[in-house]
């Protein structure tokens, strides 16, 4: 999803998916399943009460240097003369660094210590290319042959081997995170998840109970998919009539923002309690080569109104969902001709809520000349380690090797032991 592209490069319109369209293993409109993946694995309910991760992907490459800002750098202010953040404008800064103003909306979950700031994060390897930067990132497994997204890792790493484990929310193209053998899916609509006749009340119960006798053999494919079926619509059901309540607890979302939407609809599947442990949604927008100033401006602070609903709406559900954002890359250091920023290399990661023990991390490599890698900022933290440890303090149950193979990795302190 995004807010337009109109100052972005033609890289960026190179969609993720046209050379790996996924198979369509469940034949309803709205819904893309893993295409490795077997939909018809399980019809039991995973955990309903499991910790639950949400990877919110900031499709184009956003610019960390702008959302935590170094303002303690004389090089970061002499680089962008005309599109830096003013020192005076920053919001909980420090000695060394300091937010956006356009966080505001998280104001109140940065002083509760629930948001936490991570910079100088990244690729092992600079890789400026949108489409084979985030394929890497959402890989997460260098040097392997194996197409296995690290988030289809994860839920390989759960005991329900369930199609909700892992959901892709927003859209119905798979991100490359969830692509592999376990069950997943995409939607960009749950009611598309129900059969026609769902909730027509003389007919549905009907026919349910004649599917159920049609499908009772669970030996034979045409059996394991129907019982499959049947009990993805009583689950969608059951997402359905959350989502019909609205915002819960006073929520309040942006309107016309395909963000907000998707995150609403995220709010309404957790608290359904259909058993889902990792949701990925997109918000694209983030390649501002031209005019950064006032777009990323917007971003920010749509994203921290999203973001602010999504966890209002959750309500006692907060305490199980843990927020992380990646990027692709970062932006350059130096501002463009078109007062915009190219494509760059070291970024800032954000995580908010469950767990998160706020404030600002970094191995910061500072700007100075000698540091930089060809006029970027230097990545520090593989942005793996970033992950590894939300999986190890939230979900003790993944093995950080399993879905990181052969990455060495320190704490970074930002979450809470489990």
């Amino acid at each position: 999803m995004n807010d337009g592209h109109d100052a972005s490069c033609a890289d960026y319109g190179v969609s993720r998916r046209n050379l790996l369209k996924s198979a369509g293993l469940l034949a309803m409109a709205g819904v893309t399943t893993s295409m490795f993946g077997d939909v018809l694995a399980s019809t039991a309910y995973g955990a309903t009460n499991g910790n639950i991760l949400i990877v919110l992907s900031l499709r184009g490459g956003a610019d960390g240097m702008s959302m935590m800002v170094p303002h303690a750098e004389p090089a970061y202010y002499a680089a962008r003369p005309n599109i830096a953040v003013k020192k005076a404008q920053l919001m909980g800064a420090d000695a060394t660094f300091g937010l956006h103003p356009s966080f505001k909306p998280l104001e109140g979950l940065w002083n509760s210590g629930k948001m936490a700031a991570i910079h100088a994060v990244g690729l092992p390897t600079p890789n400026r290319s949108h489409f084979e930067a985030m394929e890497l990132v959402e890989d997460a497994d260098p040097g392997s042959s194996e197409r296995i997204g690290w988030l289809n890792r994860v839920i390989g790493c759960f005991t329900s081997n369930d199609v909700f484990d892992g959901i892709q929310v927003g859209s119905t193209v798979m991100p490359t995170s969830l692509i592999g053998p376990e069950p997943s899916f995409a939607t960009s609509d749950f009611t598309s998840l129900s059969a026609p006749w769902a909730d027509h009340q003389d007919l549905g119960p009907r026919l349910r109970s004649m599917l159920s006798t049609m499908y009772r053999d669970a030996g034979t494919v045409i059996g394991r998919a129907g019982q499959e079926a049947l009990a993805l619509d009583k689950r969608a059901g059951m997402i359905a009539a959350e989502e019909k309540k609205g915002p819960q607890h006073g929520a309040v979302y942006p309107q016309h923002n395909e963000l907000g939407k998707a995150l609403a609809s995220s709010a309404a599947l957790i608290r359904a309690g259909v058993g889902v442990r990792a949701i990925a949604v997109d918000f694209g927008g983030w390649d501002h080569h031209v005019d950064i100033t006032w777009r990323i401006s917007n971003q920010i602070e749509q994203m921290s109104k999203c973001i602010a609903a999504f966890l209002t709406d959750l309500g006692t559900h907060a305490s199980r969902v843990t927020i992380v954002t990646l990027s692709e890359f970062g932006r350059r250091l130096g501002q463009n001709g078109a007062a915009g920023l190219d494509h760059g290399y070291g970024n800032a990661v954000f995580a908010f809520g469950a767990g998160v023990k706020g404030g600002y991390y970094a191995n910061w490599p500072t700007l100075s000349t000698g540091k930089q890698v060809d006029g970027d900022l230097a990545v520090t933290t593989d942005y793996r380690s970033v992950l590894a440890e939300i999986l190890r303090t939230r979900f003790p149950e993944v093995g950080v090797g399993t879905v990181f193979p052969g990455l060495t990795h320190t704490s970074l302190g930002f979450m809470s032991p489990y």
